[in-house]
């Protein structure tokens, strides 16, 4: 059965990951988020050296790399749950609010420049979602009343405000009118009327043209019109936070117009601009095809993210958390090396990865030589698993992430549970799923059955479950106790999304891992790769620890001229600095798949 309430993330009170997520958020805590504004100190110096001269040289969205940065490590910090770390972050956070000036700004302008041009509405809108978050995690008064002195600021400004002096007349409107959804999120906590009225005027805003005569997104009449996204006048990225304020409008105030534009914005996305590894955008905006070879932008690919799972609250479809896993197993382990230390800036679906430093070291400043857009955004990837692994909706238990872990939440009746997967996944198929109420009690277990998985098996005690569906939660009712255990075996025949630009090409997945040749793993380059056959395509695991940088997968296959071919995750491939490709040449492929909102893959088996 497809669920129809509104989903929200379960409140982790413990949590343990081991495999290959513990390798990534352990590395990127350690490596990163405790090292990064101590390494960078002008991520806080430029807000409170803004009015003295000579001036810093400024990037137009400086301003919000404090905030970026406090989101991704937030919502790490729910994963690891390491006390060094909460303890780093609460001092970042008692010196970001202390930069905060007495009528709430809170960005790197002078004076005379505050919110009337670059990005500073950009930035205002990062740190109030950092702040909320951190809020939200640790109940930190302060934090909210700086979030909402920003809000406080805005609605000063620019609530009610007559043409020409709005927020939509600042210019860079689909960074600017992201408060939109910070605001929304504000009035959820506090109930401030005047937020969110402001936050209507914001959404209102969308249709109009600033004083200087540019469009701003439309974003919801032109979805109301059945527009896609790369047909609207803003298909840039950044849009995608003022459109996750649609979604938030819609949670506030029932109004279907909101729920109809940010579900069709977000499945037009899907079927013209998420590429075979999950990532969004080339060229920094959609382009309307999902084979366009233009850089796929860390920071796109989060914002993505970001919107899928308000997708997933919103609608309650398990593909939408397909999608999600998707994004994260392919294009979030790409977007970073193995040690957590550095992200890319362009994780490409052929090519090479580079660190953000070097790909957009023109960001590089004084005090922050390695802050840039997305080197403190990336993190952010692995940090929404704590949004969406374990989900509720209101009554139900939804479990979305498979892989070795133990999580614990409370039930809605106070019973704690703790859940507990004996598994390798995404290596392998089989899931053992152990379930541990402290008290014995009748609730339901929603299991994601994935879209992919043709052929999936499910036992219960041992007792197999004769009906469920690809693309549906598998609902499991029942007197719960501690020692119960759901056997989940999952398809793993490979299927291919067979490119419909370039005949003969593929991309071959193995459940949701894009499967990828990486020249560090093969005798041949990557001009001389041979065919293969998919007819003929068993395939063997091999061994992973031999190698230094262990890929997460690696199989071997027989090819059309008698050599044998390495292919590993996607994640993995390029950690080397070695060229890697993802759209293979396959012989006797099935017939080309077509988009579709069961099967967004395109991927068809054989």
């Amino acid at each position: 059965m497809q669920i129809t309430s509104n989903f929200e993330r379960c409140r982790l009170s413990e949590t343990k990951f081991t495999g290959w997520l513990d390798n990534y958020v352990t590395g990127v805590s350690d490596q990163w988020l405790k090292i990064a504004p101590s390494a960078n100190p002008a991520m806080l110096e430029m807000f409170r050296d803004r009015d003295r001269t000579p001036r810093r040289e400024l990037l137009p969205w400086s301003g919000e790399f404090a905030g970026k940065y406090l989101t991704s490590a937030v919502q790490v910090y729910r994963l690891v749950r390491d006390a060094g770390l909460r303890d780093y972050l609460q001092q970042f956070v008692k010196e970001l609010i202390s930069c905060q000036d007495t009528d709430g700004y809170l960005g790197p302008w002078p004076i005379e420049k505050r919110l009337a041009g670059e990005w500073d509405g950009w930035g205002h809108y990062h740190i109030m979602v950092g702040l909320i978050f951190w809020y939200e995690e640790t109940g930190d008064e302060k934090a909210l009343a700086c979030a909402q002195s920003i809000a406080d600021l805005l609605c000063n400004k620019f609530l009610n405000a007559e043409p020409g002096k709005r927020l939509v007349d600042i210019g860079a409107t689909e960074m600017n009118l992201a408060p939109v959804h910070s605001l929304c999120m504000l009035y959820e906590k506090t109930g401030i009327e005047k937020y969110l009225s402001l936050a209507k005027q914001i959404s209102e805003e969308f249709q109009c043209k600033g004083t200087d005569g540019v469009q701003a997104g439309d974003y919801i009449q032109t979805a109301l019109k059945g527009m896609d996204f790369f047909e609207i006048p803003k298909p840039r990225w950044e849009s995608l936070h003022p459109i996750m304020g649609i979604a938030a409008l819609y949670r506030i105030t029932g109004d279907d117009d909101y729920r109809k534009a940010f579900e069709h914005i977000w499945w037009s996305i899907v079927k013209t601009d998420r590429h075979n590894n999950g990532g969004f955008s080339a060229g920094e905006q959609a382009q309307g095809t999902p084979y366009h070879t233009g850089a796929i932008e860390t920071c796109c690919t989060i914002a993505w993210l970001a919107a899928s799972v308000e997708m997933l609250k919103l609608s309650g479809n398990s593909i939408v958390a397909d999608e999600i896993e998707l994004s994260t197993i392919n294009s979030v382990i790409g977007m970073h090396s193995f040690t957590g230390r550095w992200v890319t800036y362009n994780t490409p679906m052929d090519g090479v990865r580079r660190a953000s430093a070097h790909d957009i070291v023109f960001q590089a400043k004084e005090g922050s030589p390695e802050l840039n857009c997305c080197s403190v955004n990336g993190p952010r990837g692995f940090g929404m698993i704590s949004d969406w692994a374990l989900m509720t909706n209101g009554q139900d238990i939804v479990v979305n992430y498979y892989g070795p872990s133990t999580l614990s939440t409370n039930l809605p009746s106070g019973n704690k549970i703790t859940l507990h997967q004996e598994t390798e996944y995404p290596v392998a198929n089989n899931i053992t799923l152990c379930v541990n109420p402290k008290e014995s009690e009748d609730f339901a277990i929603l299991l994601r059955i994935p879209y992919w998985s043709k052929d999936t098996k499910v036992k219960v005690n041992g007792n197999p479950i004769n009906t469920l569906t690809p693309g549906e939660y598998l609902r499991l009712e029942r007197q719960w106790a501690a020692g119960d255990r759901i056997e989940i075996e999952l398809d793993f025949s490979l299927h291919y999304w067979v490119h419909e630009d370039q005949v003969g090409m593929a991309s071959i997945y193995r459940g949701p891992v894009l499967l990828t040749y990486d020249r560090r793993f093969n005798k041949m380059d990557p001009e001389n790769i041979p065919t293969l056959d998919a007819n003929n395509m068993t395939g063997v695991l091999l061994e992973t620890d031999k190698y230094w940088i262990q890929p997460v997968i690696l199989m071997e296959f027989d090819t059309s001229n008698g050599e044998k071919l390495r292919l590993c995750d996607f994640g993995s491939a390029g950690e080397g600095g070695t060229p890697y490709k993802s759209w293979l040449s396959v012989a006797n492929l099935p017939i080309s798949g077509q988009f579709s909102r069961s099967n967004p893959l395109r991927s068809v088996h054989i």
